[in-house]
């Protein structure tokens, strides 16, 4: 479980092919600290295991999936990427409870500064604005912000200076694509409701 708070943007090293298995390497800093094989780490919202580390840099293992799934797969070396340890029990929760399981991968359709700060609009895959409520939470590239405008499968957020400094936002640009993850709540709420609606009498 994460918050969608990156402790900081790391830099890929490489991303190859090895005996059919894919595997990610990633330098970081910060996150480096009490971090040990076979722990958890949110790399562009995506919950990735620690497979091997040598010095500063991390290895990850892909799975098929993970490349189907998210943007990881189109990842470069020189690439930033956001990074995010698991969240410890009894630390601050300042964003939202994030799983680091990505639903989606968007769009970028408008990125631009307005003031001091930025307006950034995905287009998301369709009929995933039913997951969306003004003023609720998602996960762009495991960064938690807040839902400031639902379009018709589109989502407006808005970023403060401090969010393009610290995580790998700055560098996107119109047609980039980011690692969506929906609130969980949202989807339990779906789920239960989906059962409840296909029950023996239906509808209450």
């Amino acid at each position: 479980m994460f918050t969608g708070l990156v402790e900081e943007s790391g830099r890929v090293v490489e991303l190859y092919a090895y005996c059919g298995q894919h595997v990610l390497r990633v330098a970081a800093r910060r996150v480096l600290e009490g971090l040990a094989i076979g722990d958890s780490l949110a790399v562009n919202g995506c919950c990735l295991t620690v497979a091997a580390r040598e010095g500063d840099v991390l290895q990850f293992d892909l799975l098929a999936e993970t490349r189907r799934v998210t943007s990881l797969a189109a990842l470069v070396p020189g690439s930033e990427v956001n990074l995010e340890r698991s969240l410890a029990y009894g630390g601050r929760m300042g964003g939202h409870f994030v799983t680091g399981h990505v639903d989606a991968v968007g769009t970028i359709e408008a990125f631009e500064p307005r003031g001091t700060d930025h307006y950034l609009r995905v287009r998301l895959p369709a009929g995933s604005g039913r997951y969306l409520i003004s003023k609720g939470s998602i996960a762009l590239d495991g960064v938690s912000l807040t839902v400031a405008e639902v379009g018709v499968d589109t989502v407006v957020v808005w970023l403060i200076p401090h969010t393009l400094a610290v995580t790998n936002l700055h560098t996107r640009r119109v047609g980039d694509v980011v690692n969506v993850e929906f609130d969980v709540l949202g989807k339990y709420v779906e789920r239960m409701l989906e059962a409840r609606l296909g029950a023996p009498g239906g509808a209450p």
